[in-house]
């Protein structure tokens, strides 16, 4: 990661935490556990990576690899025989046999008068392949490791295993602080590559936030610079990161990548899925969605409105897999033939189109972060309404709770093209739509790439001003 721009409050949690080891060194249990999910490729072993470093205590970092529990046992021996820790000898002379031997062996060479560190990651895959670990680790928690100064540290990317892992009436419930770590948000995607706030949300769409492919990002590079350089690279990070990542969530479900390939491409409800995914029957679609759901790889919404709806559309929610999905999954073999040209070319003719759907999610959220303000109230669900038949769809609902709200704050429209700005058309437009729904004069509000010309509006909103609510306060 470079510069870990927009990681400051993740690396001052950690600090603080080992501040704590350090403080309460000599008291009964001075161990502190801290449990962090997030997303493959998010940078959660960079971050800590670039912890350990900065502290400059004895550490150890294991990450395992899916193999079996002896082979685990043994990486672990060989992580720590290359560690920082200063009785790491002892642990390889006397191979442990088991995984509750190892964390009693680890425990006692963890050093009494200084604070270390001892990192885990990958911890899924040990609670996948190791009988009983999480019930292990529990023991060897509460008798051994928190009774010394150490700040334990277990990273994943399996979002629902490392919730669980903390969840209540699991093993190590309440035995570790959680930290989930997101993607860089559009503004430290801004500070990051120098662009500015329209840019900047391009570019979130098409990195994704991801730490490593912005860091690909040269300065001075515009969008379209970047994906040339990126596309004409077989073994860029933009193009391997996402078969890597569904390589490992996915290693023996051709349904899921199928169903979320149909999705990616631009399918929202149950039946066009179905048909874009090869005609899957309907018992095996819900299963895939079920497991999409579960990873958080999809979210499925319903419109935001004071009525039931069983309207159901699923969306894909990371945008760099979005557009992985739509521009360059189906398309990996020209790029492999050295003619990343022709997806350039395609991305060109299509990107219009598909910006101005991807990137709703990510404007909506923005608007939830940003108010209230001096013309709105805060709307604690900011979503979008749609009909069956789609001859009504609101961009944006502001209501005070979803999918069913109590109360509409405000109903908006998004208009997010390069040039042109919200005008007294597209507000005509929204007029329509909100007196087929209500007879009530609910605030009308314009999100734009470049502002608006509307007159009748509530409030408008551009590019700068939705930044400003990704900024710290």
């Amino acid at each position: 990661m470079v510069d870990f721009v927009g990681r400051e409050r993740e690396l001052n949690t950690l600090d603080e935490l080992f501040r704590t080891v350090a403080s309460q060194a000599g008291s009964a249990r001075p161990g502190q556990c801290l449990l962090i999910r997030g997303r493959r490729r998010i940078g959660k072993s960079s971050l800590v990576e670039e912890f350990v470093d900065r502290s400059g205590a004895p550490s150890v970092f294991f990450t395992a690899a899916g193999a079996s529990a002896d082979a685990e046992l043994t990486a672990l021996r060989d992580a720590i025989g290359m560690s920082s820790l200063p009785d790491r000898d002892v642990f390889t002379d006397a191979v442990p046999g088991n995984w509750s031997a190892a964390f009693r062996q680890l425990a006692g060479i963890l050093p009494d008068d200084q604070p270390s560190i001892v990192v885990i990651d990958e911890v899924p895959y040990l609670m996948d392949r190791v009988d009983a670990f999480e019930g292990v680790l529990q023991r060897a928690w509460d008798r051994e490791l928190s009774r010394r100064p150490v700040l334990l540290v277990l990273i994943g990317s399996d979002l629902s295993m490392m919730e669980s892992l903390g969840s209540y009436g699991r093993p190590f419930h309440q035995r570790g602080q959680e930290l989930v770590l997101g993607p860089l948000n559009p503004a430290e995607v801004a500070e990051m590559l120098a662009l500015n706030p329209a840019e900047a949300f391009d570019a979130t769409l098409v990195t994704g936030g991801l730490p490593l492919h912005c860091a690909a990002w040269r300065q001075g590079d515009d969008l379209w610079k970047f994906l040339e350089n990126q596309l004409t690279n077989p073994v860029s990070a933009l193009l391997v990161s996402a078969e890597r990542s569904l390589a490992a969530e996915f290693p023996g479900s051709a349904n899921a990548r199928e169903v979320l390939s149909a999705i990616g491409t631009g399918e929202r409800t149950f039946t066009n899925i179905a048909r874009a995914a090869g005609g899957i029957a309907h018992t095996s679609l819900t299963r895939s969605l079920d497991v999409l759901l579960a990873k958080r790889i999809v979210a499925a919404e319903l419109p935001l409105w004071t009525r039931p709806s069983k309207d159901r559309r699923y969306r894909v929610t990371d945008p760099y897999l979005r557009f992985w999905l739509r521009f360059i999954g189906p398309y990996l073999p020209e790029i492999e033939r050295l003619r990343g040209d022709l997806t350039v070319r395609r991305i060109r003719t299509g990107w219009t189109a598909w910006r101005g759907r991807a990137i709703e999610p990510l404007l909506r959220e923005s608007l939830a972060r940003l108010l209230p303000d001096e013309a709105l109230p805060a709307a604690p669900a900011v979503g979008s309404y749609w009909n069956r038949s789609n001859t009504v769809e609101i961009d944006i609902v502001g209501a005070d709770r979803e999918p069913i709200a109590r109360e509409v704050h405000f109903l908006g429209s998004i208009k997010w093209l390069e040039r042109s700005p919200f005008d007294n058309h597209d507000l005509a437009a929204l007029q329509g739509h909100r007196a087929s729904l209500t007879d009530e004069p609910l605030p009308l509000v314009a999100v734009s790439r470049n502002g608006s010309t509307a007159t009748g509006l509530a409030a408008s909103y551009d590019a700068a001003d939705l930044l400003t609510a990704w900024r710290a306060r």
